[in-house]
């Protein structure tokens, strides 16, 4: 199974959710009282309100009145505009990471259980087989198993971990890894840090801390701060993206478990009204199953869960 096949899969759940239902919708006329029958699913499927806005008009502008449209022409009319605002102003389909300095340090950051550590050895393999040297960077010194499931990613992925023991600080840590990064003469450096509670101020301040720490000892580091998110949590996820914002340059979001979910609409919310591009998406626990986010790939598999439904009219 190649991964457009898997996302379809992934996203079985919101299709039935709210895409089914948005399609059943277009087979009425396209009234006013239709139009707020739209933004009603958009809003309770986390689009998000200026999203929502933003889909709507599209409709508008495409048909204008009550015409006779089918159902696929509205569905084809907000993947279009879907991929637009996925795209954001830089007009990019994928928004890769970009390796462009050696070391290439990348911190992820997010709160408690939405699948941070995974994330960053599911990466790690993948970067391993690309012939990379990666360091793992063990900077959630307050949970014993977060260190221990990252050596575990390790260990699977043939990486070394750089480490402290339990409760040290976690400046300390990413301090010794730049300078191992430069000894061991690694492509990328991977840092795991705590599972921050967003409500708690002193806690991003830690953060901030050791982002100070990378980039006296690494000017210009790190290269990527990256926001992990459990797609499953909604507009909790979206208010997160909002907070870590506030208190950290986040340069790309990291959204985990997109098959366990009936809400995959978040991934525009935090687009459009935060301006923050998506960079990898989750929707399984294998290795392959963290791929860089493509948006017209993402709009596609929405709406077609079978491959020969429709053409791809934005390529």
């Amino acid at each position: 199974m190649d991964f457009l096949e898997r996302l379809r899969a992934g996203l079985a759940r919101t299709r039935q959710g709210w895409v089914q239902r948005l399609e059943a919708l277009f087979r009425r006329p396209l009234d006013e009282e239709a139009l707020a029958t739209m933004e009603e699913i958009l809003i309770s499927a986390d689009v998000g309100l200026k999203a929502t806005r933003r889909l709507i008009e599209a409709v508008r502008r495409s048909y204008p009145g009550d015409r006779g449209q089918g159902a696929s022409d509205l569905s084809v009319c907000l993947q279009q505009e879907i991929i637009r605002i996925l795209r954001g102003a830089e007009g990019a389909a994928v928004a890769p990471l970009r390796f462009s300095v050696r070391p290439w340090i990348a911190m992820f950051v997010g709160v408690n259980g939405v699948g941070k550590t995974t994330t960053i050895g599911k990466l790690a393999a993948q970067q391993c087989r690309a012939g990379k040297r990666v360091l793992l960077v063990a900077a959630d010194t307050f949970r014993a198993a977060a260190l221990e499931q990252l050596e575990i990613w390790g260990q699977r992925a043939g990486v070394e971990v750089v480490k402290h023991r339990p409760g040290q600080d976690p400046s300390g840590v990413v301090f010794d890894a730049v300078h191992a990064a430069r000894k061991r003469a690694a492509d990328s450096v991977l840092i795991d840090t705590a599972g921050r509670l967003h409500t708690k101020a002193h806690l991003l301040e830690e953060l901030k801390k050791i982002r100070r720490v990378i980039d006296r000892e690494e000017a210009g580091a790190p290269h990527e701060t990256l926001l992990v998110l459990d797609a499953t949590t909604g507009q909790n996820a979206f208010q997160q993206a909002r907070v870590f914002q506030g208190s950290l340059p986040i340069t790309g979001i990291v959204l985990t478990k997109l098959d366990g979910t009936a809400k995959g609409g978040v991934v525009l919310a935090i687009r459009e009204e935060l301006g923050i591009p998506v960079q990898y998406i989750g929707v399984g626990e294998g290795v392959e199953d963290l791929h860089p986010f493509d948006s017209p790939q993402f709009a596609h598999a929405l709406f077609a869960p079978d491959p020969n439904k429709l053409d791809n009219p934005w390529t």
